[in-house]
C-alpha cells in the first residue's frame, strides 16, 4: 500500500511540546483539495502544510495551507516549519535543497533564508508575501463584548481595534495589562455578531489581541473559534501584520523595528517569534518573520 510521508514539528521553540504544533505533508502530488482539507481537519492543528512541486521551476515548491475547516493563503508558522523540516531532509523531488528557499502560495511568493549549526538547522527566517494592508477600524464596544472584556480593557491611545493584514486578515487590539489578556475569552455569538457587522471586510473574526511588556517585548493571544482553532499558541502572520502596523504608525518616514511577540503562555506552549519591519519613505517595504522550530515525531498517512 501506498503512503505519505508526513512529519510533525512544533514550531517557534527549541522545545518539544512547546510552541506551535504544525503537521507538514511532504509529497502532496495526487492528493485532491478535498483530501487536503480532510487531513488537515483529522490532525486538527491550527494549520497543516502540503509541499507540492513549484509551478515555476525556479522556485523550491508550492506550499499549501489548510486549517481544519478552509485553506488560508499564508500563514506563518506553516512557513517556518515547513522551510526546516525540508532542509532536514535535504533534498525535493530529486533536488538539492539550499538555505535559501522560495515557496509559491496564494498568497503570492514566500522567501526563505536558513540559518544552521553545523548541519542541523536551527532557524528559518521569512518574508511577509504581501505589503500592509489596513481595514476598517473596529468598535470597541463590539470588540470588547466579542473577547468578554471590560470597554476599559481595550487600549486606543496608539490605534483603534482595526483589521490589518500582510497576506491573512486579523483583528488586532491593544490591551491594558496582562491580567487582562489572560480574561480574554471568545464570546461566540457576540463574535459572530461582530463578523455580520463588518461582513464588507469578509473576515472570520480572528482577533491577536495583546499588550507590551517591555521595549520590543509584546505579549499576545489569538482566537479563530470559527476556523476551528479556539486559541492558536503562535501566530506569525498576525504578529507580522501588527508589528508592520505599528511601524507604520510611528512618525519617521524612515524607520525600522525588531519585537519579540511571546505568545501561547495561557496554554502552556510558549512560543517566541520575531518580527522585523523596515519603513522607507512613510511605507512599510518589508516585514520578516524569525522563528525555530524542532521535530517531534514522523509517519505515514496510508491511503
Amino acid at each position: 500500500m501506498n503512503a505519505i510521508p508526513f512529519v510533525i514539528l512544533d514550531v517557534f521553540t527549541t522545545e518539544r511540546f512547546r510552541g506551535n504544533p504544525l503537521a507538514v505533508i511532504l509529497d502532496g502530488r495526487d492528493i485532491s483539495s478535498d483530501h487536503m482539507q480532510a487531513i488537515a481537519a483529522e490532525f486538527g492543528y491550527s494549520e497543516t502544510s502540503f509541499v507540492l512541486p513549484a509551478q515555476n521551476p525556479a522556485n523550491t515548491a508550492e506550499v499549501r495551507i489548510f486549517t481544519p475547516v478552509a485553506e488560508v493563503p499564508f500563514a506563518g508558522h506553516p512557513n517556518v516549519g515547513t522551510a526546516i523540516a525540508l532542509a532536514e531532509q535535504g533534498v525535493l523531488f530529486g533536488k538539492t535543497l539550499s538555505d535559501e528557499m522560495r515557496f509559491e502560495e496564494k498568497a503570492g511568493l514566500v522567501t526563505v533564508r536558513l540559518e544552521r549549526k553545523g548541519d542541523q538547522p536551527l532557524r528559518a527566517t521569512i518574508r511577509a508575501p504581501q505589503a500592509l494592508t489596513l481595514g476598517a477600524e473596529v468598535a470597541v464596544s463590539s470588540l470588547a463584548r466579542a473577547m468578554t472584556l471590560a470597554e476599559s480593557d481595550i487600549v486606543t491611545t496608539c490605534h483603534m481595534p482595526a483589521f490589518v493584514s500582510v497576506g491573512l486578515k486579523f483583528i488586532v487590539a491593544e490591551l491594558v495589562d496582562l491580567a487582562a489578556l489572560g480574561r480574554a475569552k471568545p464570546d461566540l455569538s457576540a463574535l459572530g455578531d461582530l463578523v455580520k457587522d463588518y461582513a464588507d471586510q469578509q473576515t472570520d473574526g480572528s482577533t491577536f489581541l495583546y499588550c507590551r511588556v517591555a521595549e520590543g517585548h509584546i505579549r499576545a493571544r489569538m482566537f479563530a473559534p470559527f476556523d476551528n482553532v479556539p486559541e492558536d499558541p503562535a501566530t506569525g502572520s498576525a504578529s507580522a501584520a501588527l508589528v508592520a502596523y505599528l511601524t507604520q504608525l510611528r512618525p519617521e518616514a524612515d524607520f525600522s523595528q525588531t519585537m519579540l511577540v511571546e505568545q501561547g503562555v495561557e496554554m502552556g506552549r510558549r512560543s517566541l517569534v520575531t518580527i522585523h519591519a523596515q519603513k522607507r519613505g512613510g511605507l512599510v517595504e518589508t516585514v520578516d518573520i524569525s522563528g525555530e522550530a524542532v521535530c517531534v515525531m514522523k509517519g505515514q498517512i496510508l491511503r
